[in-house]
């Protein structure tokens, strides 16, 4: 195998990240029922949080602070509560992408397999738990934790020196995300996957080495 390193994002390319599921599971257990409408406002503030904690602009906590505080209001509950719910209702309906398990099974003992993702800890220590891959994945590098989210040069940095250093050409980094995953890896100086199983338009400028989509096809490519 060309590579002793495979680094993979978690959200959306190891694991499902049902935002929607997530949010009326939680909101049943405050007796609110969430709605696609709902979903839709929260997206609305949700989602330029997203771009600026990517952009370095804010910290994990404030993203987690500003996105529930209108709900903290109506349920009278803290942000911290509605966000550390959220989570759990996220870990409890976790489910890895089809292929995933596959996948690294047929690449464990093989190559070296770590994670490096801008969710938050809370979620991914438990996900990890509850699928019995808490083992396989060495380092596990988390945005809130390192304090620099994707597609940052320093979080990927930081993987490699966790790392010890490898050689970059054995390093492949997996992604579903063009621009966090994929530009950050190669501006890292990495071999890149982007996993487009949602075939998405590729973005100008940006050239993974690998365009899949699925895990099954990225399997059949690192196991020729």
């Amino acid at each position: 195998m060309k590579y002793q390193w495979i680094l993979f994002d978690a959200d959306e390319t190891l694991f499902h990240f049902d935002a929607f599921a997530g949010l009326r599971l939680m909101f049943s257990r405050f007796e609110v029922d969430f709605t696609p409408l709902d979903f839709e406002q929260y997206q609305q503030v949700n989602k330029p949080l997203w771009v600026d904690y990517q952009d370095g602009k804010l910290s994990a906590k404030e993203l987690q602070h500003i996105r529930f505080e209108s709900w903290a209001d109506k349920l009278a509950v803290s942000t911290q509560k509605l966000n550390s719910e959220f989570l759990k209702a996220m870990a409890d309906i976790c489910d890895l992408l089809p292929g995933a398990q596959e996948l690294i099974d047929a690449l464990h003992g093989r190559v070296n397999m770590g994670i490096i993702t801008n969710g938050f800890t809370e979620l991914q220590m438990v996900r990890l738990q509850r699928t019995g891959l808490a083992e396989v994945f060495d380092p596990l590098v988390i945005s809130e934790e390192v304090g620099l989210a994707k597609p940052d040069v320093g979080i990927f940095e930081h993987a490699l020196m966790r790392m010890n250093h490898p050689d970059k050409g054995t390093v492949l980094m997996v992604g579903d995300n063009p621009h966090s995953d994929i530009l950050g890896g190669i501006n890292a100086g990495l071999d890149t996957c982007w996993l487009n199983w949602r075939n998405q338009t590729k973005p100008e400028g940006i050239e993974p080495n690998y365009h899949v989509g699925s895990l099954a096809e990225l399997q059949a490519i690192l196991l020729a």
